[in-house]
């Protein structure tokens, strides 16, 4: 579960740096934003294999 609250917390920061990439412009925000799908990307994963694995017990 632990890992399920570490994908929500990214997420909401994503949005956070979506909001100022595609409404204000923010190249940075962008940069961030780009890092944060990243993560979602491996927490996902990471979340995947340990539900397999719990699964699989």
């Amino acid at each position: 579960m632990e890992l399920f609250e570490q994908l929500e917390n990214v997420v909401a920061e994503a949005k956070k740096d979506a909001e100022a990439f595609y409404g204000k412009g923010n190249k940075a925000a962008g940069t961030r934003l780009r890092k944060a799908m990243m993560d979602i990307k491996n927490l996902a994963g990471d979340i995947r294999k340990n539900v397999t694995d719990i699964k699989n017990k």
